[in-house]
């Protein structure tokens, strides 16, 4: 009985302080009149997120096989960039036409209706027509890279083990003589499927650049395939890439450096010093 009153008597004690504090009580909204607020923060929400941190792509071609094959559609981290970092050995890239490639890459066109033109500007469908391409890094500013016929492809001497590269291609197919050095900024970048790929060997040759593709130019990396669901899968950079002696070239040389200068200074010094 005590415990019925302390409970009514409590009631009461709220009701008369939100009749003195004059507080009315909130009504809540139906929910026709909420929905559009919900999809206009949907939209704003979407396009920030495709605009700074992650935005998805579609395959266009076979480029690429047998990691992605087309109609794929991947998923692109653009919010690392924001923060300096550049891209590194083995990572695949998608990266804005540097000079004219998309010409030879053979590129489907798609007409999209306007309900996937919507879609694909908030970022929740790829679009059409974009003038991007995506290749995996094979070398970075200041690497070499050298291909003989039949032969691995060699980083810094180094020669890649490439189980990525699409079944009865030669990873140096219609690679150009010699030894190319990848100037500083600049990316050497090479498709997996290497007979049907216009990639940095094919423009060395025969396009403006020289083939090589400004870091600048490099839209995010591609870090997952998330489209069709039976092909979900991550996109990791492969072992090979993880050898140390890719970097040892420029180790060795910093290294060399120090004695050389030491032994120069010591032939210079002036006697009595």
């Amino acid at each position: 009985m005590a415990v019925d009153q302390v409970e009514r008597g409590r009631s009461r004690w709220r009701r008369h302080r939100g009749a003195a504090t004059g507080r009315p009580k909130r009504k809540q909204r139906p929910f026709w009149q909420e929905l559009p607020i919900l999809v206009v923060l949907a939209v704003l929400l979407a396009l920030i997120i495709k605009t700074f941190f992650v935005q998805a792509f579609s395959i266009p071609s076979e480029s690429m096989q047998n990691t992605l094959q087309p109609g794929d559609r991947v998923l692109v981290d653009k919010f690392t960039p924001w923060f300096g970092a550049t891209p590194e050995r083995g990572d695949v890239v998608v990266f804005k036409d540097p000079d004219g490639w998309l010409k030879g890459e053979g590129q489907q066109v798609d007409h999209p209706n306007a309900f996937q033109q919507a879609l694909s500007f908030i970022g929740l469908m790829p679009g059409a027509g974009d003038e991007d391409l995506i290749k995996r890094v094979i070398a970075v500013g200041g690497d070499t890279v050298q291909c003989d016929q039949g032969q691995p492809v060699r980083v810094n001497g180094t020669a890649l083990t490439e189980p990525y590269v699409f079944p009865g291609a030669t990873p140096c197919d219609d690679f150009p003589v010699g030894t190319i050095t990848v100037p500083k900024g600049k990316l050497w970048v090479m498709g997996d499927h290497r007979n049907d790929s216009s990639d940095s060997r094919f423009h060395h040759k025969f396009g403006p650049g020289d083939g090589f593709v400004p870091e600048s130019d490099v839209v995010g990396r591609a870090f997952a395939v998330a489209w069709p669901l039976s092909r979900w899968s991550t996109l990791p950079v492969p072992a090979t890439f993880q050898q140390h002696s890719l970097a040892a070239s420029t180790a060795m040389s910093s290294a060399a450096t120090v004695p050389v200068l030491f032994w120069y200074r010591r032939r210079t010094r002036p006697p009595g010093r």
